[in-house]
């Protein structure tokens, strides 16, 4: 179990947890450089992966599709990213997905892969990163992915990962799903082969978060 909250919160929350339950940022720099006052630290340019570390985070969560939509980063940026985490000593929790028009013109997997791609092209160890996968059109809505839907989109991203990194990659890496996850839909996702995990947002923090973790106990 890994809790992201907000960063002026990430002390707090790693020194009031258990030990056995990570912290993580919720984005990064994608690489060291000077601070830039004036600006919430997490959308300045700032050393912000260096200081995860100091304050206890080991994890953090990049290209989110919020960050993608809202404040523009491109894929490479995220790949660059990634990058930079994974050389500070952060694991990174990669997002990807596609949006509703993307969805219903059948673009699901080639938004996917080419954000996987931008990954691939900045780094070559893939022992620290997880993939998250969110279909962008169900996030804070009341649409979710079959569990069927969610399993095929697994099995394709493992196979471009065994194709353009390697069959153990493909194996190893661990695959979450986010998109309005609740305890009402974790138990049955959770139940696919390939859906190793939950990036949740509304719902961890409702007591059911509880229920959500279980689901893939």
């Amino acid at each position: 179990i890994v809790i992201a909250p907000p960063f002026v919160y990430i002390d707090l929350v790693r020194k009031s947890l258990r030990k056995d339950v990570a912290v993580a940022g919720q984005n990064c720099y994608l690489k060291a450089s000077s601070t830039f006052n004036g600006f919430e630290t997490l959308r300045s340019k700032t050393r912000v992966a260096e200081m995860l570390v100091d304050v206890g985070a080991s994890w953090v969560i990049l290209g989110h599709s919020e960050r993608r939509q809202i404040f523009k980063e491109t894929d490479d940026e995220v790949g660059l990213k990634v990058a930079h985490a994974l050389k500070t000593g952060l694991k990174v929790m990669a997002c990807v997905g596609e949006k509703l028009e993307e969805h219903e013109k059948n673009q699901t997997t080639e938004v996917v892969f080419r954000q996987l791609a931008a990954i691939a092209k900045h780094i070559s160890d893939w022992t620290h990163v997880v993939i998250a996968y969110e279909p962008v059109w169900a996030i804070d809505t009341s649409k979710v992915a079959t569990p069927q839907q969610a399993q095929e989109e697994y099995k394709d991203i493992r196979g471009w990962l065994k194709d353009h990194v390697s069959a153990e990659v493909a194996k190893q890496t661990r695959i979450m799903y986010g998109g309005s996850v609740n305890d009402g839909n974790a138990e049955t996702l959770a139940c696919e082969e390939d859906v190793n995990g939950f990036l949740v947002g509304g719902a961890s923090l409702k007591p059911e978060f509880i229920t959500v973790c279980n689901a893939n106990a």
